[in-house]
This record gives C-alpha cells, structure tokens and sequence, in this order.
C-alpha cells in the first residue's frame, strides 16, 4: 500500500520535514509525496535521494507536483 504526504499549501521546511518522518516511520515501500511549488519539490527530493529512497516518478499538474519515491 502507498502512503501519503500532502504538503500543499506548506512552506520549506515543512514539506520535507513531515516526508522526513513518513520516510522513517516507513523504513522501505512507496512514498506519493504532493507538494505545490518547485521549491518544496526539488527540497524533498534532495532529502530523500539523501535518505536512499528513490524518485521512480515525479508529475507535475497545473500548480501540483506529485512525487513517488520508493526504498526497498
């Protein structure tokens, strides 16, 4: 099963420190991540390539980024 995070409408750091601590509550599986602006995008996806999870998709929709990262 996915987990969430949706940190839309969140500034940096919150977007991250809330995939942060998903991703440690988790240890491995499939993380969607929603964040709203580039900034937090491109933070959560250095925070978890740093954590060993990988991005295996990234979308981006209108004002929506959608990532899914994943740690086996």
């Amino acid at each position: 099963m996915t987990e969430k995070v949706d940190a839309r409408g969140l500034s940096c750091p919150q977007p991250v420190l809330m995939t942060l601590a998903k991703m440690r509550e988790m240890k491995t599986g499939e993380l969607e991540v929603f964040v709203d602006n580039e900034v937090s995008k491109e933070n959560v996806s250095r925070a978890a390539a740093h954590e060993g999870w990988e991005i295996t998709e990234a979308h981006h929709e209108a004002e929506e980024y959608r990532l899914l990262l994943r740690r086996s």
